[in-house]
């Protein structure tokens, strides 16, 4: 009993030791920051007024600020209308075409190289390859519209379809995500269950419900999660495309906290803004994650 309990006691030890050295960094790169950014989100600390780094005597009067801040406002329903739209396309998008090249064929391995490719560019290029393309004077695609006889206004310049440009753009980049997962996930169904719904007259929508569906659900909620915390980080498109334009259309939430802290040196105020979108994020994985395994939850229940 002894030498058991001596047993667990070193390889708890051995694990902790080996965890330390990642827990040290995370520490470092994580908590750190971010316990830095909630304290200076309790100061007024601007560039204009340095002294006020540890000022604590009103600590929520930035949070107070953003409640009667309407162009905050306006850039929360913005960033939510860009990341709901987006990830539900992306992960729709994504799994249709993963469907579709679910195969073992050399040409459906080329295609599958091939969508990937969005994927794997920096985003400030994917930035300028829609620049390009959403420019008048220079984009194939308005070249191609006009030897129609179709004439394509800026839609990065009109407010009706500035922000929907660019989750257009958010969507090419990063469908393939999604794409990539669901493949993984669709080649590890059984084989067995397929076979034997076919063999006893299932339709193809029916086995896609009733058995690839609720397989694959878990991993359409990690995409939508993943890709809606990504989504609240779409800066590089709009600093290229629209910089936050026409007017304030295409301002979501963290490019509104990068001009209060910026431009107008608000350190404290984009600090707070910084820590609402934190927050929001977290909430929002949340919902997601709870919906997304609930019926799991039931079902192993």
């Amino acid at each position: 009993m002894y030498a058991k309990t001596n047993w667990r006691s070193q390889q708890r030890n051995a694990y902790l030791a080996g965890l330390l050295p990642s827990l040290i960094v995370l520490v470092i790169i994580t908590l750190l920051p971010a316990m830095a950014l909630i304290v200076t989100s309790l100061t007024p600390l601007s560039l204009t007024n340095p002294q006020a780094t540890f000022q604590f005597s009103d600590p929520l009067i930035n949070y107070r600020q953003l409640l009667d801040d309407p162009r905050f406002i306006n850039s929360v329903i913005t960033q939510l209308k860009m990341s709901l739209v987006s990830v539900l396309l992306q992960v729709v998008i994504g799994l249709g075409l993963a469907l579709l090249l679910n195969g073992a064929s050399a040409w459906l391995h080329t295609a599958r190289t091939l969508f990937l490719i969005p994927m794997v560019l920096p985003p400030i290029i994917v930035a300028l390859i829609w620049k390009i393309i959403y420019t008048p004077d220079i984009s194939p695609l308005h070249q191609l519209l006009e030897m129609w006889g179709i004439t394509l206004p800026s839609l990065i310049a009109n407010p009706a379809t500035a922000l929907w440009a660019i989750v257009a753009a958010d969507i090419w980049q990063w469908f393939p995500f999604t794409m990539l997962m669901v493949l993984a996930a669709l080649q590890m169904i059984p084989k067995d269950p397929l076979e034997a719904a076919s063999l006893d007259g299932a339709t193809s929508g029916n086995i896609f419900r009733y058995i690839v569906l609720p397989y694959i659900k878990p991993v359409l909620v990690v995409c939508a999660l993943f890709r809606l915390i990504d989504s609240f980080k779409a800066f590089p498109l709009i600093y290229v495309l629209t910089d936050g334009g026409p007017g304030s259309v295409t301002e979501v939430t963290n490019y509104y906290g990068f001009i209060q802290a910026f431009n107008f040196s608000y350190w404290g105020y984009g600090s707070a803004i910084a820590v609402v979108i934190l927050v929001g994020v977290f909430v929002l994985s949340y919902i997601v994650g709870k919906a997304g395994w609930s019926d799991e939850r039931k079902a192993n229940a």
